[in-house]
C-alpha cells in the first residue's frame, strides 16, 4: 500500500456563492453615483486605481451604498436611523443562497405546516432582525419566501416594519414579531419586561411550521471588542451588537430552544463569527441530538464568517439510491488522529453518538465493540418519509467495532447482526451519520 502523502494540501480559498449576483459583477460605483446623486458625494478616486471606492471607515457613505444597491438590483425601498447596524447587501445574499442550497438539496423533507395555503410557500424566521430587516428583505425579493423577523427593541421593530412598509410589492411575504411578547397557545399575546434566556420558544406560535430559521447574532462580549476593526463603520446598537458571552453564549441559546422546536423547523441555522467557536456549537449540537450538522464559509471580504445549520429531523430514506448496492457490513478509517485519540474515547463517542438518537447500546469496551438496537418504534421516527402508511418498521440491530490498525490509525467497522437486507438501508445511512460525526469529532480536533 503506497504510503500517504502526509503533506498538507491547502485548503481553495472560499469564493462568493455562485448564485451572488455581485460574484461575477462587482458593485459598479461610477453607474451608481451617475443614477443616484446622493451617493455620489462619497465616491473617492484613489490614485492607484481608475475604479472610485467610497470610505468604508464613514458609516453614512457605507449606508448609502446599501440603500442603492437594494433599490438598484432588488428594488428594495430601505433605510435605516444612524447608530444601527448597516449590513453590506453581497454578504448577506451568501447566506440567502445557502439556505436556498439547504433546502434545495431535500437532505430534509419538507414539513407541512397548519395553514395549507401556505404548504408550497418556503417560510422563515430571522431572529433579532434589527432595524434593517435585510434578511427578509432579500429572501422576500429574491426568492418569494415568507418570513417572520423578531425583535426585541422599540427602534428595531418599529424602523423593520417601515423597511416592509415601504415595500408593498412584498410586504404581504413578512411578518415583524415582538419577540418579548409570548405567543399563548390562545393567540394572545402576554407582554413581558422581563429578560429571557429563550429566543425562539417564545416568538413561535403553536403549531407553527417553518423550513428555516437564521441569526446574525450579537458577536461580541462587549462594544469594546465590537469596535476594534478600523477598516469598517457598519455601526450597530449594544443590542445588535454585544451579548454577555458573545456569540457563543447566543447561539446556544439557539440549540437549546431549538431542542423543544425540534418538529417545527425542518433547519435552524446561524452565522458565526469565530472558527474556534464553531467546533465547541457543533459538538453542542450533536449532544442534544440533532441528526444532521452543516456548515460553510462566507466570504466576507476582509473578514471570515460561518454559517452553521442542524436538523432533528430524519434525512430522506430515498438518499440511499435503490440501485445502490445492500450492504449489510461497512467501514471507514480515521487518520492522523493524536495519541490521546485512541480506540476507547472513539468506541465511547460512537455509544454517545447512538444515545443521542434514542437508541439503545451495550458495550464491551474489552472488546472495543459496542451493540446498538434501533427500536421499531424509534425506526418509524426516523425513517418515516412522511407518507401516511400503517405498515409498522422492524427494530433492527448492529455492531460497531473499532480496530486500531497503526499509531494514529482506526478502522470502524460496522455489520447488521442479522443478515436480512430490509433494514439495510436505514442501517447504512446511520452508519454514513456515524463516520460523519466521528470525524468531525476527531479529525478536526487533530487539524485533519
Amino acid at each position: 500500500m503506497p504510503r500517504a502523502n502526509r503533506k498538507r494540501r491547502r485548503s481553495p480559498a472560499p469564493e462568493m456563492h455562485r448564485n451572488n449576483r455581485y460574484k461575477e459583477s462587482p458593485p459598479d460605483f461610477s453607474l451608481l453615483a451617475s443614477l443616484y446623486p446622493s451617493f455620489r458625494q462619497y465616491l473617492l478616486f484613489p490614485s492607484s486605481s481608475d475604479r472610485p471606492t467610497i470610505d468604508f471607515t464613514d458609516f453614512s457613505a457605507t449606508r448609502e451604498l446599501t440603500r442603492v444597491l437594494l433599490l438598484h438590483d432588488h428594488g428594495v425601498n430601505w433605510w435605516i436611523p444612524d447608530g444601527h447596524l448597516c449590513p453590506t447587501v453581497p454578504n448577506r445574499s451568501n447566506y440567502i443562497h445557502w439556505i436556498e442550497d439547504l433546502l434545495s438539496s431535500n437532505l430534509i423533507p419538507p414539513i407541512s405546516n397548519s395553514d395549507s395555503n401556505s404548504e408550497k410557500l418556503v417560510r422563515g424566521f430571522d431572529i433579532g432582525t434589527g432595524a434593517n430587516c435585510i434578511y427578509p428583505l432579500l429572501g422576500a425579493s429574491l426568492k418569494g419566501w415568507s418570513f417572520v423577523g423578531s425583535d426585541v427593541t422599540e427602534v428595531a421593530l418599529e424602523w423593520a416594519r417601515k423597511n416592509v412598509e415601504s415595500n408593498p410589492h412584498i410586504s404581504n411575504l413578512i411578518e415583524i414579531r415582538d419577540a418579548r411578547k409570548s405567543q399563548s397557545l390562545d393567540g394572545e399575546l402576554t407582554s413581558t419586561t422581563m429578560p429571557s434566556d429563550h429566543v425562539l420558544v417564545d416568538a413561535v406560535k403553536e403549531g407553527e411550521r417553518f423550513d428555516f430559521c437564521m441569526c446574525n447574532p450579537p458577536f461580541f462580549e462587549s462594544l469594546e471588542d465590537a469596535g476594534l476593526n478600523p477598516k469598517t463603520a457598519c455601526g450597530g446598537t449594544s443590542e445588535e451588537m454585544v451579548c454577555p458571552g458573545g456569540e457563543q453564549a447566543f447561539i446556544h441559546r439557539i440549540i437549546e430552544d431549538s431542542v423543544s422546536l425540534k418538529h417545527s423547523f425542518r433547519w435552524f441555522t446561524s452565522m458565526v463569527g469565530r472558527k474556534v467557536n464553531l467546533k465547541i456549537l457543533i459538538s453542542k449540537i450533536r449532544e442534544v441530538g440533532a441528526m444532521v450538522v452543516k456548515t460553510t464559509e462566507f466570504v466576507q471580504g476582509q473578514t471570515a464568517r460561518w454559517g452553521l445549520a442542524w436538523s432533528f429531523l430524519p434525512p430522506r430514506r430515498n438518499l440511499i439510491s435503490p440501485n445502490a448496492p445492500i450492504k449489510t457490513d461497512l467501514s471507514f478509517m480515521l487518520q492522523g488522529l493524536q495519541r490521546k485519540a485512541g480506540a476507547f474515547q472513539v468506541l465511547k463517542s460512537v455509544e454517545t453518538f447512538f444515545l443521542s438518537t434514542g437508541a439503545s447500546c451495550k458495550s464491551d469496551l474489552a472488546s472495543f465493540f459496542v451493540n446498538i438496537t434501533i427500536s421499531g418504534e424509534l425506526a418509524g421516527e426516523m425513517f418515516n418519509d412522511g407518507t401516511k402508511t400503517d405498515a409498522a418498521i422492524d427494530g433492527f440491530s448492529f455492531r460497531i467495532v473499532v480496530f486500531e490498525q497503526t499509531p494514529g490509525t482506526l478502522l470502524v467497522r460496522g455489520s447488521l447482526l442479522r443478515k436480512d437486507s430490509s433494514n439495510a438501508g436505514a442501517f447504512q445511512l446511520l452508519f454514513s451519520q456515524l463516520e460523519v460525526n466521528l470525524k468531525m469529532e476527531f479529525l478536526h480536533k487533530s487539524g485533519g
